[in-house]
């Protein structure tokens, strides 16, 4: 005990004796922490939104939805289905108008759940209440409410049944949210009965499935597929196929958001131990004086300990809190996007292990070098060696190439620490370079079709058969029949699958990057994404198994693997013979291709005239702006907090050197040179920092990061992420910002010192 209450007096001393520097060391340890909690609540957040949001609302099993049918009908038919532990019958309406009578806006494109009002819903309400069995009341699903500045208690105008009120908020993981998705809200069946009178068995199009045992979902659907006769459009969704399609809408970005957090991770833990080594050096005199007075080795490991300990507490506490009020909206708003719930207090246990992760990285990176430094020679720690003695030059640089010279010399005398830095500095700019090559990528995929393969500008409600007409129209340079059906895997009938096919050749039309093996040929083959193919086992000459909508099934070779973002990459390409003969009539719309510098409104206006309902073809994350909006906001405040970091490394850098060459420093003084000498001899040794910083992180944002995230986003497309020339100058000018900050501070601090106090250090 007295050994550490003596410990404990002398680290107490040593913050009093070092106030400034104590404070440059808390700020780093803030800024890591920092770094760590924004990493932990994006990474935490979004990859567990999902389960919460399942869990949450009781999601069910399997989500059935067919054409419209009396629920008797319906009942009977999941009745025959084996393990079925409850089930619950919904009508679902489209393209319902509202209209919000405080704002007066409208939709025309809502989506109307007519339920019966249970425990076990397949939502979870997260304000006000649920429906009650009267009239006028609805649920709004909460992205569209915030979206619209919808409060509890306002009245919205819905088409044939009048002003309803709302009661409650809600989210649905079955789908994502609006923007995203088509606005939902939920009536109740007696909000329909009194507004057209009570139906003895009313018509139902979509039944929610809860089993007994999960495990068996495959076989449930087996069983489903072939008592299913009398209903028709059957689509079946599982938990792990819902899964997949919210992965559609931010499968990569969350990916990329994760996998960015974990760089930040790597980049704080360098920095704090780098900020750590850097503070025992400071006092190797100190360290030198207590072990001559016959301090052990371990009482001076123990004093540094604990003084890291007292620093690192509190400023990785203020970290930790800003990291979170940082990237904690951005992310909630993410989440709220994809109808799932924040975490809330599901983060403290994980925070509490970023805070220790910031708080004992600095006790124990001063602890070890502590260590090793009081094993040393006594001699050698009075007069301030580091922990490795540097070989000294035999000719005066100073006299010789100038103080510029001089500074980068006494930089490089300090080879560890000279490394450690550049490493921080060099995972700072790889960082920084990653998220800007992350955003120029991001750009392109939200707003460039071209990039993910596409080659049609518009599409045009019309049938198949009009395809020669549309392709007659001036400015069109070819136009397909577009078949777009989602299916299933035959074998694991959870396994969702989209499936493409055109009137003819559909690499004019849309040609994802060959990963490997070649184009189809003929009526037998598919090509198919790179996340099918990872998730069903497929390569090249595998089976492909489908099983579609309309009851038929579709067997064909895999010719070759596609990289595709479309649908998280669960996409097959097949021949349109082939789907149409196992399925006559799928959906179809013709895609157009236009002529280069063709008139887009002419022709626009043209398929109208024809009857169609033309759309603009749009990147896959077009419709996901927001969650390309969200994820700036959450790169720019980590780009802030690495920025920070980058100029607090190159202060800590020159604070340090001029610390310990304090007497080289007053003899230039005291030669006659003012601040600017001081200046210069700092820039010298900023430079013998910078240079080595700038080149390590270009290179590892080359050859390290960037292809580890692209590696990442080939589930979904071919992203390169590498920065181009103008985000490398536009970093390297920013580096140059901060070592200027760096420099100004750090000699002003210098010259207040007298030139007598510095000769006598």
């Amino acid at each position: 005990m007295s050994a550490l209450r003596a410990a404990w007096i002398v680290a107490r001393q040593g913050l009093r004796a070092r106030r400034r520097r104590v404070l440059l060391t808390a700020v780093g340890i803030a800024l890591a922490a920092a770094m760590l909690s924004a990493a932990v609540v994006v990474s935490y957040g979004l990859g567990t939104g999902f389960n919460r949001a399942a869990r949450a609302a009781s999601l069910a099993d399997i989500v059935v939805r067919f054409n419209d049918k009396s629920e008797r009908t319906v009942a009977a038919r999941i009745a025959a289905l084996p393990d079925v532990a409850r089930y619950a019958l919904r009508f679902e309406a489209t393209n319902v108008s509202i209209d919000l009578d405080r704002r007066g806006e409208r939709r025309d494109d809502a989506v109307a759940e007519v339920i019966d009002p249970g425990p076990q819903r397949g939502y979870a309400i997260v304000a006000g209440r649920d429906l009650r069995n009267v009239g006028s009341e609805l649920l709004v699903e909460r992205a569209f409410a915030d979206s619209w500045g919808v409060r509890l208690g306002d009245k919205m105008d819905v088409r044939g049944l009048g002003p309803m009120h709302v009661v409650g908020f809600v989210e649905a993981p079955d789908n994502v949210g609006f923007p995203l998705a088509k606005p939902r809200f939920y009536v109740s069946r007696a909000a329909i009965d009194a507004r057209f009178g009570r139906e003895a068995n009313p018509d139902a199009n979509l039944a929610e499935i809860w089993l007994r045992n999960p495990r068996y979902v495959n076989e449930v659907l087996v069983q489903a597929r072939d008592t299913s006769f009398g209903l028709h459009s059957i689509t079946f969704a599982t938990r792990a196929g819902v899964r997949i399609l919210l992965d559609q809408a931010a499968g990569i970005v969350i990916d990329l958001l994760v996998a960015l957090s974990l760089i930040a991770l790597v980049t704080a833990g360098v920095m704090l131990a780098a900020s750590a080594r850097a503070e025992v050096q400071r006092r190797l005199g100190a360290i030198g004086v207590r072990r001559a007075v016959g301090t052990t080795r371990g009482q001076v490991t123990l004093a540094q300990a604990l003084e890291g300990l007292l620093v690192a507490a509190p400023a990785a506490t203020i970290g930790v809190l800003a990291g979170i009020f940082a990237t904690y909206r951005p992310a909630a708003r993410l989440l709220e996007l994809l109808n799932e719930p924040a975490p809330g207090g599901a983060l403290v246990l994980p925070l509490l292990g970023a805070w220790l992760v910031a708080a004992l990285t600095p006790a124990l990176g001063a602890a070890w070098p502590a260590w090793r430094a009081g094993g040393g020679p006594v001699v050698e720690l009075l007069r301030g060696a580091d922990v490795s003695r540097a070989r000294r030059s035999s000719r005066p640089a100073g006299r010789r190439a100038g103080l510029a010279i001089l500074g980068a010399r006494l930089v490089g005398a300090r080879r560890a620490r000279l490394v450690a830095t550049a490493l921080t500095l060099g995972l700072s700019i790889a960082f920084v370079l990653l998220m800007l090559a992350l955003a120029s990528a991001l750009s392109t995929l939200e707003t460039d079709p071209g990039a993910l393969g596409k080659r049609y500008q518009l599409t045009a409600t019309l049938p198949p058969s009009a395809a020669a007409r549309v392709a007659r129209i001036p400015g069109v340079q070819s136009a397909a029949a577009r078949y777009d059906v989602q299916a299933a895997d035959s074998f694991a009938l959870g396994e969702t699958i989209n499936v493409i096919a055109f009137g003819g050749d559909h690499t004019r039309f849309e040609a994802p990057s060959l990963v490997s093996g070649r184009r189809l040929r003929g009526s037998r083959e598919a090509e198919v994404g790179e996340g099918l193919a990872q998730a069903l086992g497929l390569t090249q000459g595998s089976t492909l198994a489908l099983a579609l909508p309309s009851g038929g099934e579709l067997r064909l070779r895999v010719a070759g693997i596609v990289s595709s973002l479309q649908h998280d990459g669960r996409v097959a390409y097949v021949p349109s013979s082939a789907l149409l003969r196992a399925d006559p009539s799928p959906p179809a719309l013709i895609a157009v291709r236009l002529v280069p510098g063709a008139d887009q409104a002419s022709v626009t206006r043209a398929l109208t005239a024809l009857g169609g309902e033309p759309a603009i073809a749009t990147a896959a994350t077009a419709r996901g702006a927001p969650l390309v909006d969200t994820l700036r906001t959450i790169l720019r405040a980590v780009a802030i907090v690495d920025g920070l970091v980058c100029l607090y490394a190159l202060i800590q850098a020159c604070a340090l050197t001029v610390q310990e060459r304090r007497r080289t420093v007053a003899v230039v003084r005291a030669c006659g040179a003012g601040a600017g000498a001081v200046r210069r001899l700092l820039l010298g040794a900023t430079l013998a920092l910078v240079v080595p910083a700038a080149v390590t992180g270009i290179l590892l944002e080359h050859y390290v990061f960037g292809p580890a995230l692209s590696r990442l986003a080939e589930n979904y497309a071919t992203l390169p992420l590498d920065a181009n020339l103008l985000d490398v100058l536009a970093t390297v000018a920013g580096l140059g910002v901060a070592a200027g900050v760096a420099i100004a501070w750090v000699a002003r601090q210098s010259v207040r010192e007298s030139v007598v106090a510095g000769l006598a250090a």
